[in-house]
């Protein structure tokens, strides 16, 4: 009796060891998130991705959205890859000077859609940018960008644009501020979280936004015309990313599980979310806001202030030796084949 308990404890401890590892890969990923929990970033992209990661993990692997932030937005990819935060998401022009291949997806009249947009320049870094390691440290979960970018006044006539002149505009980064630099605007670089005070009390007489931002930083009743472009005056680059040595940590099968419902699928998933705001967000000023189509002498001087900004790109292209005019031209290929369904 007393060798048969012997091996009956033994039996049982062998079977609670085996467990240990299964257990073992449990883990919860902390995901810093700097905007309001209503925007759509976080409402239909964050929290649907999170939940596909759960699902697709078994339950293995939780995200988990922090109420607040670890960082100010500039900071999160460096948050990521020193592991302060595991997951985080930011755009690339709120560190100047750090993300140049990225500029390709910003540059104007390139976006019909957020959607277009975004699949088409996540295959581009695929097959010709992802080797040049500017994202080094993080694991690229996707990248994206929002809508057309348009122009917003809160009290100038947008047309003629050469009647701008002078005027004060919040910008989105370094492809904005040569934009209306180029046009003889004043270009006033500040976070989006900050526009409804900008304009209200008139430091900027306006701003730089795709549609869906407008009414959510609830600028609909501020300002009163906007100057559209087909394909938009210009875009910005978003990255979400992982820490990569907690992403190396995680099991075969579960970094599996978090690439199948990562890169073009979560890419595509946070297109078609913007694509979704961006409707709501122009329904919502309809009404409210002038909206003139860049026409005539409009469209050739936003066509002629943007020839110095794809120059600018295209050195940046060469000083880190990618070929820009292939880039470019595979970028609208895969635009035009998104848009047929592809």
């Amino acid at each position: 009796m007393k060798h048969f308990n012997t091996r009956l404890l033994a039996a049982t401890a062998a079977l609670c060891l085996s467990a240990l590892p299964s257990l073992a890969q449990d883990v919860t990923l902390r995901l810093s998130n700097w905007l309001p929990v209503s925007h759509p970033v976080v409402k239909d992209i964050m929290v649907p991705w999170a939940e596909q990661v759960k699902e697709a993990t078994e339950g293995r692997v939780e995200v988990q959205i922090l109420d607040a932030p670890l960082g100010p937005p500039p900071a999160h990819f460096d948050l990521v890859s020193s592991g302060a935060a595991d997951i985080a998401f930011s755009a690339h022009s709120y560190t100047p000077g750090r993300f140049s291949l990225t500029q390709l997806a910003e540059l104007p009249f390139l976006t019909p859609s957020s959607e277009a947009n975004s699949v088409a320049f996540w295959r581009v870094w695929e097959e010709m940018l992802a080797e040049q390691n500017e994202h080094a440290g993080v694991k690229v979960l996707a990248l994206f960008g929002h809508g057309p970018g348009q122009l917003f006044t809160t009290s100038k006539p947008v047309s003629p644009v050469s009647g701008l002149e002078g005027a004060k505009i919040r910008v989105a980064g370094e492809v904005t501020d040569q934009l209306v630099t180029n046009l003889g605007m004043v270009s006033v670089q500040a976070p989006s979280s900050e526009s409804y005070e900008l304009l209200h009390n008139g430091v900027a007489d306006g701003i730089v936004f795709p549609y869906e931002s407008v009414p959510f930083f609830k600028l609909d009743d501020t300002v009163k015309q906007a100057l559209t472009v087909d394909g938009g005056m210009y875009n910005v680059s978003f990255f979400m990313v992982m820490n990569q040595a907690r992403y190396d940590s995680l099991s075969e099968a579960d970094r599996a599980a978090i690439d199948k419902v990562s890169g073009e699928a979560l890419v595509r998933m946070a297109g078609k979310a913007w694509d979704a705001a961006d409707k709501a967000g122009r329904e919502a000023m309809e009404g409210k806001v002038a909206f003139t189509p860049a026409e005539g002498d409009d469209l050739a001087a936003l066509q002629a202030a943007s020839d110095s900004i794809y120059e600018s790109v295209r050195g940046k292209y060469e000083a880190k030796g990618v070929d820009f005019d292939a880039a470019l031209e595979m970028f609208k290929s895969e635009i035009e084949k998104v848009q047929a369904g592809e």
